[in-house]
């Protein structure tokens, strides 16, 4: 079973989640950001979510994570939580 390791943003709108992926642009601290903006409960955490499972995810989340290269900021991708910037530490098959 294919494994990863992400850290994110989730926000409520599209418009804040694209000033914040501009902000990350300039080289801000993503951790930083998620603990001031998240509204998940791994902001707390810098939006560390640790390792988990192709599919304990929602399929749009999955599909960044396990699909899109790592190590590069995605999104903001919409889910039914609201938007998302999503970055992949690692995966493995």
């Amino acid at each position: 079973m294919a494994t990863a390791s992400a850290i994110h943003i989730l926000v409520k709108s599209e418009k804040e989640a694209l000033d914040l992926l501009e902000q990350l642009k300039k080289g801000k601290d993503f951790a930083s950001l998620a603990k001031k903006h998240s509204i998940c409960p791994s902001g707390k955490r810098g939006g560390a979510l640790g390792e988990f499972r192709r599919g304990d995810m929602v399929k749009q989340f999955d599909d960044v994570v396990f699909k899109r290269p790592i190590l590069k900021v995605h999104g903001p991708i919409k889910t039914r939580f609201g938007f998302h910037l999503i970055k992949t530490l690692y995966r493995d098959s």
